[in-house]
């Protein structure tokens, strides 16, 4: 009786205000982690961060430390706003991808919550509440891609 109250209330909820709460969420924390990328910067932590532990293949520390940044920064300010939704999360999940495979493979609990809210944007983009919607009502057929 309480499980089926507690679904009836949760059903009533719409979609949208997940998806704004996802892309808070997962910007949160990426947004956090640039920053403090970008505090580290004019004293070398951030560059030493990228050459002694989190060692990426293929990827100079001198590249990768800048390139993280401006992703940490600039792609949680579109999920916020709610443009370029599936595009963000998709670059952040890529992103999560190479976190957990490269640097902390140990976290998989942690990248895994992340992925899912990532994904969850990516199939129903950023909801009603987001410029990508409005962009879309403003194009009839772009509307059924935007939510």
């Amino acid at each position: 009786m309480f499980m089926n109250r507690l679904i009836g209330l949760f059903s009533r909820i719409p979609g949208d205000a997940f998806s704004l709460l996802a892309r808070l969420g997962i910007g949160v924390i990426f947004l956090r982690s640039g920053m403090l990328k970008l505090e580290g910067w004019d004293n070398g932590n951030t560059l030493a961060l990228f050459q002694y532990e989190y060692q990426l293949p293929l990827i100079p520390p001198q590249i990768a430390a800048p390139l993280a940044i401006a992703m940490e920064l600039a792609m949680p300010m579109f999920l916020f706003v709610g443009l370029g939704t599936r595009f963000a999360a998709l670059a952040l999940l890529g992103m999560t991808v190479v976190i957990e495979i490269f640097v902390y493979p140990a976290a998989f609990d942690t990248h895994a919550v992340w992925a899912v809210s990532l994904l969850y944007l990516i199939k129903y983009g950023a909801g009603a509440l987001s410029l990508d919607c409005l962009i879309a009502m403003r194009s009839p057929q772009r509307v059924a891609t935007a939510r």
